[in-house]
């Protein structure tokens, strides 16, 4: 049976024109803002960093793709919105990455960057999590005053047969159970986990490492845990407590917190009744659960709205008005939601789709890279501009997605952008911004 490939493709006529389709263009690419990452990648010395970690255990000199080489490609790759291993069948040709990467000969194979990830393992995420930190103590110029770490879990559904997968009877499916830590927009921690496991299982661990290493830095930093009602584990309140880290975390409703604030929720439903406009009051309470050693402060918001009573808690060892605390500090956690949303949607941190544990931790991690070149390219070079506070995957659309024609040669390689692109002054100037100091 012959086996026809189609090569080209007619579209209706434009102005009486044949409209006709086909892949044949030659040197173009649809990537020419790849050199970004590149740049925002030297400027930080991530990859590079990375790499040094890495262990290599094959003999060099037969070698024709070093552990930078590749972690580059996967890396620029995934920022660039290519999630699969597959793509670079193809996309190895790409002379726009070749170009980011320093090299004029084709890239690794999907099988090549297969088997280097099926290499990683448990100490490959230990030692990636350490540049990880070492790069976030390194964006500061100044010793910072404040710092707020939010932990958040999330849900990284699995399809096949994966080690560690789970049912988890929450989320309705089989899943791994990453738990992220980010202060305002960096991320400090992307450590997957079993899903057969309490929501905050390890995050006392990490807080405490995290919490060493960063008052190593600044001694007299002052270090804020924030987490959602998963994280209120007495553990983890306690060892703040003890080590002078503030903390405000959510605290589920239950029937004890429920009656201290019975009256005011009574005197909420009336006011409502009376005015017709949503009440919103906050008070503190003394409170200890079961397995707690003492009382702890908590806020509740008394909320009454056309839905009904809605009454919220959180538990904190801060100073300042309630209200306060509750809506400018606690409230602000939402936004890390929002990175989680950035890492698994437009950076496929979800990809978890390898057989073995420890390579679909380093997909994480590498998922978690990209977003630190593209969160890099935000911080250094977007203040002041229309993308200041830009998602990824709008950074990814009007600053990578370039189209360019592509001319190399022995003396020079020229990118020739398209001229249609309308980002061309906002190009050049982060460009500018990210060159070297």
């Amino acid at each position: 049976m012959t086996n026809c490939t189609q090569e080209s493709f007619q579209f209706p006529v434009c102005q009486r024109r044949r409209v006709e389709v086909n892949f044949q263009g030659g040197d173009i690419t649809s990537d020419g803002g790849v050199l970004l990452l590149q740049q925002v990648d030297r400027r930080l010395g991530l990859s590079e960093a990375i790499a040094r970690v890495l262990d290599d255990p094959r003999r060099q000199a037969s070698c024709d793709h070093n552990n930078l080489s590749l972690l580059r490609q996967r890396v620029y790759a995934l920022a660039l919105g290519y999630e699969d291993l597959n793509d670079h069948e193809t996309l190895r040709l790409d002379l726009a990455i070749q170009t980011a990467l320093g090299r004029s000969e084709e890239l690794a194979s999907s099988s090549t960057l297969c088997r280097w990830e099926n290499r990683a393992d448990r100490q490959s995420a230990v030692d990636m999590h350490k540049i990880i930190i070492e790069q976030f103590i390194a964006s500061f110029k100044k010793v910072p005053k404040k710092l707020i770490l939010d932990f958040d879990a999330t849900d990284d559904a699995v399809h096949g047969k994966q080690e560690g997968r789970f049912f988890h009877g929450y989320y309705d499916h089989y899943c791994f159970l990453p738990l992220y830590v980010f202060c305002r927009n960096q991320l400090l921690v992307g450590y997957l986990r079993e899903s057969k496991i309490d929501g905050a299982k390890h995050a006392w661990a990490i807080l405490a490492l995290l919490v060493k290493r960063l008052r190593q830095a600044w001694p007299q930093v002052k270090i804020i845990f924030r987490g959602d009602s998963g994280f209120c584990r007495w553990k983890i309140l306690s060892w703040c407590e003890r080590n002078q880290v503030g903390y405000i975390v959510g605290i589920a409703k239950n029937k004890r917190l429920n009656a201290f604030t019975e009256q005011l929720q009574r005197d909420a439903k009336e006011c409502y009744a009376a005015l017709g406009t949503k009440v919103r009051w906050f008070t503190d309470v003394r409170y200890a659960a079961g397995s707690w050693n003492r009382k702890r402060r908590v806020i509740a918001k008394i909320e009454h709205t056309d839905k009904g009573s809605n009454p919220r808690y959180v538990v904190t060892n801060l100073k300042g008005d309630g209200k306060i605390l509750y809506d400018k500090l606690y409230c602000a956690r939402g936004e890390m939601e929002n990175r989680i949303k950035e890492q698994q949607l437009d950076l496929f941190a979800d990809r978890t789709s390898c057989h073995r544990w420890w390579p679909n931790q380093f997909r994480l991690l590498l998922s978690s890279l990209a977003y630190m070149l593209l969160e890099a390219i935000r911080r250094l070079a977007l203040k002041g501009t229309e993308l200041a506070n830009a998602y990824v995957g709008t950074l990814r659309l009007k600053l990578l997605k370039v189209g360019a024609v592509i001319l190399r040669n022995s003396r020079r390689i020229r990118f020739l952008l398209s001229s249609a692109y309308p980002f061309q002054r906002l190009f050049f100037q982060v460009a500018a911004r990210l060159a070297p100091e």
